[in-house]
């Protein structure tokens, strides 16, 4: 097939599912056009079957806000008369799909009718979405799709309850990993730059917004070295960057914690890690728990959300109740404590992983794509 795929370019996880599943299709043989207006930032650009196209926003001094849907719409519609688009795949409710049906709907002047799929990752739902502002074209954008996705269960639900939208509208496709990178063996996994021998370490990862309580992190965390000599790696960047430092001062812990910025070398940096702190206030899959657990790494979360669905309690690692830092802590220090306990929680933490594996997952896409075709197909000889 030849895909059109729009995603943000960014180091979240809606990029980055889009840009992985985009990888996994050129390597099954279809030819992929990423549509966005940089490039993603895992994006492979040797892989074969791989094209990237930017989106260019002209400014004018009459708009305060550029015009990005309009120029975003442009493009699909030039890329996909030109290179024989077969379907239109959008990750984000808003506004990618509702760029996409502006595009469709110009195409279909042309006599060219062409499939949406479109992808729900989250804060797309539950938090913009959601706004009075943007309900009602979010609400028109997803019933005009052909196919509707969502990364879990949690946030399927999350949409029916928030939005019109008939129940058999959305389908669920979990996100994944692709458990070859994990195994990428010219990784070399230089611990002993990141700690002492005997100490443990502690990872983070996420885009440090205020949803993803970076705070609590570093709270469950001093709680931790109190009992077991460790250090923490605080990987990303956002706005609660700031306070996160500000309380490693005030606890006297700004010499174990490591603050790295955002990050291309997210394997490498799991390497090494032996426990993953997630204690987010909402998320709809959590992607950065499931690449913790390829690499073996028990997860110490909160319960909201797809996070029950990825993180099985007592098995990969632990939930709590958000903001409980105390349980949190409690629990990761009893992982910690006790050599066995923690050698089998790192195997059953990449067995649950498994389950999410790339091989999977991407057929379950290829048949959604397949049947969104069809139903265009149907509907024009109706």
């Amino acid at each position: 097939m030849h895909i059109a795929v729009v995603c943000y370019p960014t180091f979240g996880g809606s990029g980055v599912v889009a840009t992985e599943l985009g990888i996994a299709l050129a390597n099954r043989g279809h030819q992929v056009h990423f549509i966005t207006y940089r490039q993603p930032v895992r994006l492979d650009m040797l892989v074969s079957g791989i094209h990237f196209h930017e989106v260019e926003v002209p400014e004018y001094p009459l708009f305060h806000y550029q015009p990005y849907e309009l120029a975003l719409s442009s493009k699909l519609v030039r890329v996909i008369k030109k290179f024989d688009i077969e379907l239109l795949h959008v990750h984000y409710a808003i506004p990618h799909a509702y760029a996409g049906y502006m595009a469709k709907q110009m195409l279909a002047q042309e006599g060219i009718h062409i499939p949406i799929v479109t992808t729900l990752h989250g804060t797309d739902i539950t938090l913009v979405g959601n706004h009075p502002h943007y309900k009602p074209a979010v609400t028109f954008s997803i019933n005009q799709s052909d196919v509707v996705t969502s990364v879990s269960d949690s946030l399927k639900q999350d949409t029916l309850r928030l939005f019109d939208v008939n129940e058999d509208k959305i389908e669920v496709i979990p996100n994944f990993i692709d458990v070859n990178k994990s195994e990428n063996h010219d990784i070399e996994c230089k611990r002993h730059l990141m700690a002492e021998k005997g100490e443990k370490i502690i990872t983070h990862i996420s885009n440090f917004r205020p949803v993803k309580r970076v705070e609590d992190v570093i709270r469950v965390f001093h709680k931790i070295q109190r009992k077991i000599p460790s250090k923490l790696m605080m990987v990303g960047d956002g706005p609660s960057m700031g306070d996160a430092k500000k309380l490693t001062r005030s606890l006297g812990i700004e010499e174990k914690v490591t603050f790295l910025g955002n990050s291309n070398e997210i394997h490498r940096i799991l390497c090494f890690s032996d426990l993953f702190l997630l204690p987010s206030e909402k998320e709809s899959f959590g992607l950065a728990a499931l690449e913790a657990m390829i690499h073996k790494v028990p997860v110490i979360s909160s319960n909201t959300g797809g996070l029950p669905e990825v993180n099985k309690d007592g098995f990969s690692g632990y939930l709590s109740e958000v903001g409980d830092v105390e349980s949190m802590a409690s629990k990761a220090i009893s992982i910690l404590s006790d050599e066995d306990i923690f050698l089998q929680f790192k195997k059953q933490a990449r067995e649950q992983a498994l389950k999410f594996e790339v091989s999977q997952i991407v057929p379950l896409y290829e048949e959604a794509y397949l049947r969104a075709i069809s139903q265009t197909k149907n509907n024009i000889l109706a």
